[in-house]
């Protein structure tokens, strides 16, 4: 049997030039998959996964990795890969899913179910540095692939984008940590928030930085969130989530339809009954959690580059593609 030659792809070709390699070989419809907020340790984990369609109306101007582009031209382009994706889904993980399930499980799972979400089957999957699994279809997770194939800088943009627009209404809520600016990423300023008030309901209790001050720091990673920071919320109709019957994972969008209320925050309801049936107070919801001490997967390789190592817990906006 004859072996295929072998398709050579570099990078000066271009973001395009991965995903049009592909469709040469017969694969039409290749979706990209990317997160945004690995690296915060407050606010929610977000994967979205999109598929452009061929030719020239999928070559958006000014496309790139989302991390290298202005809130405004995220903006911009966001709302251009809405209008000509073939298909594209973001899922939302509450930050008391990342602190249970762990974060590495949540962004393999998320990026799973955006892809599954998608309307239109895709046919190859490259992703942004970590292989995911239980897929039906090849594919190939690319070292910074938000940078090289257009599909993964289209999916971070979502992600960011949406991200983005549910910390600054998180600020709102919290106005004592300025997420609105900082993202939920540790920055100076959110570190000494963090040390006068100590972490609220949206911060990840499960890393390092959030537990020291919480008073938590000796308990394992997944016994860190005391039992009152997450308040589970009865949710009539709830959509379909990402573990199984747990309403604390949210499919945000999925072929450009909104499963929730413009500016509803998933898994959370400050007017609502919680979880046991009792009501919460909105003065409960904006109030930081109380310290209880003084304030003291094998990753595929593609193009040539190094796998992107595990993340630690509690890192910066580094991991993000900021600068220290």
């Amino acid at each position: 049997m004859l072996t295929p030659p072998r398709t050579i792809v570099r990078r000066e070709a271009g973001l395009y030039a991965l995903e049009r390699a592909l469709q040469r070989r017969g694969f039409r419809h290749v979706a990209g998959a990317d997160e945004a907020g690995r690296g915060a340790c407050a606010g929610p984990l977000v994967a979205a996964a999109a598929i452009l369609p061929e030719g020239r109306r999928g070559e958006i101007e000014g496309l790139a990795d989302s991390k290298l582009l202005t809130p405004a031209s995220r903006e911009r382009i966001y709302d251009e890969v809405v209008a000509r994706a073939l298909a594209y889904a973001v899922v939302i993980i509450p930050a008391e899913e990342v602190d249970a399930r762990g974060l590495h499980v949540c962004n393999l799972a998320a990026m799973r179910r955006a892809l599954a979400s998608l309307s239109t089957r895709p046919e190859y999957v490259l992703t942004d540095g970590f292989g995911v699994d239980g897929l039906d279809v090849p594919g190939l997770a690319v070292w910074k692939g938000d940078r090289v194939a257009a599909c993964v800088a289209a999916a971070s943009v979502l992600a960011k984008v949406t991200r983005d627009r549910i910390m600054v209404e998180l600020d709102g809520t919290y106005p004592a940590y300025g997420f609105a600016e900082h993202k939920g990423y540790i920055t100076p300023e959110h570190t000494a928030a963090l040390r006068e008030h100590g972490p609220c309901r949206e911060h990840r209790f499960s890393y390092v930085n959030v537990a020291s001050v919480s008073g938590r720091d000796g308990s394992p990673p997944r016994a860190r969130r005391p039992v009152s920071a997450g308040r589970r919320v009865s949710v009539p109709e709830a959509p379909e989530t990402l573990f199984g019957d747990d309403p604390g994972a949210f499919l945000a969008h999925a072929g450009g339809e909104v499963g929730a209320a413009p500016g509803t925050r998933p898994g959370a309801d400050p007017g609502g009954p919680s979880g046991d049936g009792t009501a919460s107070s909105a003065d409960e919801a904006h109030e930081p959690m109380e310290r209880s001490c003084p304030a003291g997967s094998t990753v595929g390789v593609a193009l040539g580059e190094r796998p992107r190592p595990s993340a630690p817990v509690g890192e910066d906006v580094v991991m993000e593609g900021g600068e220290r």
